[in-house]
C-alpha cells in the first residue's frame, strides 16, 4: 500500500485504489492517520480518500472511529493544494453524513474552519456546512 500510495501522481488513482482496494484491508485506518501527515500531495488526498471511502463502506465502524478523523480533517484543511483540500472537504461531508451523532461533530469542525483566517481551511468549512446544514440531509438523518 505504501509502494503503491508514493507512486500516485494523479486523483484517480487514489480515489480508485482507496475506494476500490485499500478500504477492504485491515490496515485502512492506520494509513488514514499515516498519510494524514505526508507532504506528497497525492499521499495526504489518498489519507482523505481513504476516510471518505470508509464513511460508506465500513459499515462496522463505529462512532469514535471516525473522531480521530475529524481531527486530522481540521489539522490538514488549510493544505491549499486542490486535490488535497476537496479530498478533505469530501471526507467531512461523508462522516457527517454518515449519522446524526457524526453530523454534529462534522458541523462543529465545519463552523470552526469557516470562521478560520486560512482562505483554504474556510473553503473547506463552508462547502461542508452548506450540504451537511441543508434540509436534505438534515431530513435523511432524522430517518
Amino acid at each position: 500500500m505504501d509502494r503503491w500510495c508514493k507512486a500516485f501522481d494523479n486523483w484517480e488513482f487514489c480515489d480508485a485504489m482507496s475506494f476500490n482496494l485499500f478500504d477492504r484491508t485491515p490496515h485502512a485506518w492506520t494509513k488514514v492517520a499515516q498519510w494524514s501527515s505526508e507532504r506528497n500531495e497525492f499521499e495526504k488526498r489518498t489519507a482523505f480518500a481513504l476516510l471518505w471511502s470508509l464513511t460508506m463502506h465500513d459499515k462496522a465502524a463505529s462512532d469514535d472511529q471516525f473522531i480521530p478523523g475529524l481531527a486530522l480533517i481540521e489539522r490538514e484543511a488549510g493544505d491549499g493544494r486542490n486535490f488535497v483540500n476537496k479530498a478533505v472537504n469530501m471526507a467531512l461531508r461523508a462522516i457527517g453524513k454518515r449519522n446524526r451523532a457524526l453530523n454534529t461533530a462534522a458541523v462543529a469542525v465545519a463552523r470552526r474552519l469557516a470562521e478560520s483566517q486560512d482562505r483554504a481551511a474556510k473553503w473547506v468549512g463552508r462547502d461542508a456546512l452548506r450540504e451537511l446544514t441543508s434540509s436534505g440531509v438534515s431530513k435523511r438523518l432524522r430517518h
